[in-house]
């Protein structure tokens, strides 16, 4: 469980660096209902008043003081503040339940210090990049731009994919982030996960875990979320946003679509004062160059802080050097041949929509199986493809090694092979590609499908296959059957009744380089970072399973596909 808490503290925190000059205060500040914030405020000897940047952090302000100082002794102020109810401050924490509140609050009382030059701005990653856009549609006057990354404007659609949780994330961070019982020791992870119905999840892990409960047993989003969901707020902002997030992210979705949404805003100034940059990270790894089981070269790594300090140079010294760099709107990152692009908008101009078609003789199960990819639509009738989805057996999100238990599965690039040998995996593989195959965009599969239970999900995965067999996963979605055609009003699958379902695999950009292959996995589960579909169509407090029978149809009628955004 404390993986997560240091791969947060990786991303959200710079190294510490020795500034002499530096000095730090600690505070208590009172918000509205009297409840007292500790609160640390880092300022340079020879700064008397400056302009601001504040983090809100649950992950223990001192662990922040690496990237304070380099603010302070850049010529800001920087203040660092624990949550409610979060290491040295008072109060009861509840995931993200007080932050715009006391967000707004902490603003209002930085802005009325006499060291505050009246501009303010917010930094910091996933949760310390929620509690920016919870303060700023509170509208606090003196706030002035937020630079968030990997992060949420609803919590909803972060945490749930095509109607599946994200079960091993939330679970591990809310086991880190709830109080247990004194002497009580957490359960093996693999087993806890494993339990059904999810409303018992919590028990299974140790102790009692009442937000872990409440988010895996409300798999619709209805009014249980309203309270986190930002997103209707977003255009009324005026606003300038740093947007930073990596294409294996679990916030990828979000943190683009926050992006698309603020390119879209009210106030015209606004819409162009907004910046993506989109690399090849995880979570853990923005701004590194390896990820997982991949180095994508010295061009992925990108200093953050840099940037991050350019952008505030910008908008809150209102720096003229700094004003006079042009910046483009979006700096998207090409998996594969490795370099760095520019683009007005995402997804960006200059692709358009193109479908890779899957065949097969009936048998595309395992990489070693019949499975084709091309761009020729089936001409006629081709039998389809089956798999067995067993719950008790699930597909795990990637391979399961001696050093990597099912329990730690990463989202980042692995080498997909051993998976790829299973009964329960269809595979679809191009030719070996004779030029390079470039698109940056979002992708999608559009399949046709069936099953003999009344629910199944559908797990998609695109692939670059290397010449020395290398699998590297680039893109990934799922969709759960009972979802198909609605989010809020889930119906059962009829059994053997064929539908067209799109799966979403989120933005992407690569080049697959002359001498790889295509590829496209599907089966029937991403466990356990998303949850198993128990395939009974009972949901959250259901315990009985069933293994499904699921079919992927490819005919001149039923065409199943992977659409690319390819370059023109």
């Amino acid at each position: 469980m404390k993986h997560i808490i240091v791969l947060l503290a990786a991303l959200l925190f710079a190294p510490l660096e020795a500034h002499a000059d530096v000095r730090v205060e600690t505070v208590m500040v009172s918000m509205r209902d009297g409840v007292n914030l500790a609160t640390d405020i880092y300022r340079d000897d020879t700064t008397n008043v400056a302009p601001v940047v504040l983090m809100r952090t649950p992950y223990n302000k001192v662990l922040a003081k690496g990237a304070a100082e380099r603010f302070a002794a850049a010529g800001y102020v920087a203040v660092v503040q624990d949550c409610r109810g979060k290491f040295a401050s008072e109060g009861v924490f509840s995931p993200y339940n007080n932050e715009g509140q006391d967000g707004f609050d902490a603003i209002e009382w930085i802005g009325n210090q006499p060291w505050c030059k009246g501009r303010i701005g917010m930094w910091g990653s996933s949760y310390v990049g929620a509690t920016q856009w919870q303060a700023a549609v509170e509208h606090p006057p003196k706030l002035i731009t937020i630079a968030p990354s990997a992060t949420w404007s609803s919590f909803y659609r972060n945490l749930y994919l095509g109607g599946a949780v994200r079960l091993s994330l939330i679970s591990s961070w809310l086991a880190g982030n709830t109080p247990k019982p004194e002497g009580v020791q957490p359960s093996d992870m693999n087993e806890a996960l494993l339990r059904l119905p999810l409303s018992d999840v919590d028990e299974a892990i140790g102790w009692t875990m009442p937000w872990l409960d409440a988010y895996l047993t409300h798999p619709e989003p209805n009014g249980f979320w309203k309270r986190l969901d930002l997103t209707d707020e977003l255009p009324n902002l005026k606003m300038p946003a740093l947007h930073f997030v990596g294409y294996y992210d679990f916030f990828s979705r979000e943190s683009v679509g926050n992006f698309m949404i603020m390119q879209q805003a009210r106030d015209p100034q606004t819409r162009k004062q907004q910046r993506l940059v989109l690399g090849p990270w995880d979570h853990g790894t923005v701004g590194k160059a390896t990820v997982a089981e991949v180095d994508f070269g010295p061009a992925a790594a990108v200093d953050t802080f840099a940037i991050q300090m350019d952008w505030f140079d910008r908008h809150l010294k209102q720096d003229p050097a700094a004003i006079a760099k042009p910046f483009p709107p979006v700096q998207y990152f090409s998996m594969g041949d490795n370099v760095w692009h520019d683009a007005t908008t995402w997804p960006p101009e200059g692709f358009s929509a193109t479908s890779f078609y899957l065949h097969s003789d009936s048998k595309a199960n395992t990489r070693s199986g019949a499975g084709k990819l091309n761009r020729e639509k089936p001409a006629g009738e081709e039998p389809a493809d089956r798999f067995q989805a067993d719950p008790a057996n699930p597909v795990p999100a990637c391979p399961v090694t001696d050093t990597r238990p099912m329990k730690a599965a990463v989202w980042g690039p692995v080498d997909q092979s051993a998976l790829e040998d299973r009964d329960d995996v269809l595979v679809y593989t191009s030719d070996v590609l004779t030029e390079p195959l470039r698109f940056a965009g979002n992708v999608e599969a559009k399949l046709f499908v069936s099953a003999d239970t009344p629910d199944a999900d559908w797990a998609v995965k695109l692939v670059d296959v290397r010449p020395d067999g290398f699998a590297q996963n680039l893109a990934t979605g799922i969709l759960r059957g009972r979802y198909r055609d609605s989010l809020l009003k889930p119906s059962p699958l009829q059994p053997g009744k064929v539908y067209e379902i799109t799966v979403d695999l989120g933005p992407c950009a690569a080049t697959i380089a002359k001498g790889h292959r295509l590829r496209v996995d599907i089966c029937g589960s991403l466990f356990p970072l998303y949850d198993r579909n128990s395939n009974t169509g009972e949901g959250p407090f259901g315990a009985s399973t069933l293994i499904s029978t699921e079919s992927v149809y490819h005919s001149s009628l039923k065409a199943s596909r992977i659409v690319l955004p390819v370059k023109q």
